[in-house]
């Protein structure tokens, strides 16, 4: 599958663009034309730079408000092409983007459309270019792909044709089922946008919030069948406007986009079946996790840490052999605290381990999707664990389930007999992360875990609303709740994100913040408002009232069940929170959310 992309999808200058698009891995790149206009290099040396980097040049975008014009407006539009068309000679881009008219168009008649398009076909065709007509979303009379197709029908002309885009069809609800009707020769080009579920004008919707396919809610696998079922065999493209991805730097955006590309390719793959083209490559079936290995904590000093797990009745499994780690273990809860490397460090979640169906089938499949290789020095006779590292800098690690404890866990020794506890195991892993990284998360979670993005919510704090989007595997095992930061928390001179933190289910949550205060634990404090509160939302119990009171104890409900939870103190970076669910509850009590930040705050 040939791979393009849009050089606005990317920060920098137009020569950076190419750097980064090149060292991804695309195989070519649309120029968008405000990238060029502000380029100190020539055409002649844009064109010289792609061929070294080994891109071609796919497109050249856009040429605005061609048709439904009167004849002296055209005359202008005439003009206009043809320095556009010399200047295309000399950058030896052979396909222009034609989008249908949104400024000044006046006359609504698909004849009178097609004859413009018609006449500029004949002067194109005279430079030996192609123009790859759209129809934008928001255009003022065609802003339907059909009509632009019927159009095309119309002016008859080898030198024009269609462009598709996933964003103008999706956006507008239009089917895109009739896609397979165009003959694969008049489909000139294809370009490719994700987008989230949002109720807006779809120009601001367009121009700002466009994302990297499998980041939204569009399905781009069936779209892209669709165009592939026509015999389509030219680039696929990205075109993304996004006010982050302009912001970050380009060659991990690159990379990112690449990434998503690779995704889509194999979804495409597995869509289709037999009936796929040749082209399109399968990565690695891997399978999705089964349940979390261990949580890895990473301080200077993981003492304080030592002294919380303790308090809620963790073992002390030993130290590791050759390393300044230790190991906890409750339940099937593992937590290994590691003070390698750790200087200056406050306590703050490194790694995550997951069980897996097929470590060697994931290594191969992350590997193929270009994710940095997170590397463990081992020594002889220790596991090796294979991982990535994750765009916030967590690393996530991959081992196949044993019948008993995974083999690593002998490697800590001198250590305590593992002892009962209402602690069963983790239930969630909450990870915070920098605002401009949380996209390219959903899809590393998505495409190399194959853990979907499940729910997304934005919760109050005292300094502005976290944006909380959940990672969760179909039977639940896996939770990775991704929140991100108010952006008052990422100025200079405050702390860079959230807290992050572990939660852990347990059979008895009364018995165990019991015993847990017994042994010194001293809880988040819960303010008096809250219980009133939930006395008037919640026709409870009085005796569990009450308990709930004692215990600084938090309560959610819904039809499916019950939610009840406490949180400990943040240490560093962390704090532990410790959930019982009843019934079939599968929410995170975003209600309590607002309060426990708050609790925080203070």
């Amino acid at each position: 599958m040939r791979t393009s992309i849009a050089t606005v999808c990317l920060s920098g200058t137009l020569a950076e663009k190419l750097h980064a698009a090149a060292a991804a891995g695309f195989d070519g790149v649309e120029i968008f034309e405000p990238d060029l206009i502000g380029s100190p290099e020539s055409p002649e040396e844009i064109r010289a730079l792609a061929a070294r980097l080994g891109l071609t040049l796919d497109l050249y975008q856009p040429l605005r408000d061609v048709e439904g014009v009167d004849e002296q407006a055209f005359q202008g539009v005439l003009r206009r092409a043809e320095a556009k068309f010399r200047l295309m000679d000399r950058l030896g881009t052979d396909v222009v983007l034609c989008c249908s008219n949104v400024a000044t168009a006046t006359i609504d008649d698909d004849a009178i459309s097609a004859a413009q398009l018609r006449r500029l076909g004949d002067l194109a065709g005279a430079h030996g270019i192609r123009i790859a007509f759209e129809a934008l979303a928001w255009g003022r009379f065609i802003d339907d792909y059909r009509r632009a197709w019927r159009v095309v029908q119309l002016a008859d002309h080898p030198a024009v044709g269609v462009c598709l885009d996933s964003f103008h069809i999706l956006s507008r609800g239009h089917d895109p089922a009739e896609i397979e009707s165009i003959p694969p020769a008049k489909i000139f080009f294809l370009q490719l946008a994700d987008a989230p579920a949002l109720s807006m004008d779809v120009l601001s919707w367009s121009r700002h919030h466009r994302l990297f396919p499998g980041e939204g809610s569009f399905d781009l696998a069936a779209f892209l069948e669709h165009v592939l079922r026509t015999g389509y065999d030219g680039p696929v493209s990205l075109e993304v406007f996004n006010d982050t991805f302009r912001q970050t730097e380009a060659r991990q955006t690159a990379v990112h986009a690449r990434r998503s590309l690779r995704w889509l390719e194999d979804a495409v793959a597995r869509r289709m079946g037999p009936a796929a083209p040749s082209a399109l490559d399968l990565l690695p079936d891997a399978g999705s996790p089964l349940g979390f290995d261990f949580v890895e904590i990473k301080a200077e000093d993981t003492s304080p840490i030592e002294a919380l797990l303790e308090s809620v009745g963790f073992t002390p499994r030993g130290k590791h052999r050759t390393k300044p780690v230790t190991l906890w273990t409750a339940g099937s809860a593992r937590l290994v605290l590691n003070e390698q490397h750790a200087r200056g460090l406050a306590p703050h979640i490194a790694a995550v381990g997951f069980a897996v169906p097929d470590a060697t089938a994931l290594t191969e499949r992350a590997g193929q999707l270009g994710t940095p290789v997170a590397y463990r020095r081992t020594y002889a006779a220790e596991q090796v664990l294979e991982g990535a590292v994750a765009p916030d800098g967590t690393e996530v690690f991959w081992t196949e389930p044993s019948a008993s404890e995974p083999a690593w866990v002998a490697e800590f020794e001198h250590g305590a007999p593992l002892a009962d506890s209402p602690i069963v195991g983790i239930d969630h892993v909450s990870l915070s992360q920098p605002w401009q990284v949380i996209e390219e998360a959903i899809l590393f979670f998505t495409s190399v875990l194959g853990l979907p993005s499940t729910s997304s919510t934005e919760v109050a704090s005292p300094q502005g609303l976290v944006q909380s989007r959940v990672i969760q595997s179909l039977d639940g095992a896996i939770r990775i709740p991704l929140n991100v930061s108010p952006p008052i928390l990422s100025e200079p001179g405050r702390r860079a994100s959230l807290p992050q933190h572990v939660a852990f289910a347990c059979s008895d949550i009364v018995a165990l913040a019991r015993s847990s205060r017994a042994r010194g634990l001293d809880p988040l404090r819960i303010p008096e408002n809250y219980y009133d509160d939930l006395a008037a939302r919640f026709d409870l119990d009085e005796e569990l009232l009450v308990t709930l009171r004692e215990l600084d104890l938090v309560y959610d409900r819904d039809e499916t069940g019950e939610y009840l939870h406490f949180y400990t103190a943040t240490v560093g970076d962390l704090f532990c929170e410790f959930v019982e669910r009843r019934g079939h509850y599968d929410g995170y009590g975003a209600g309590n959310a607002p309060v426990r930040l708050s609790a925080q705050g203070r």
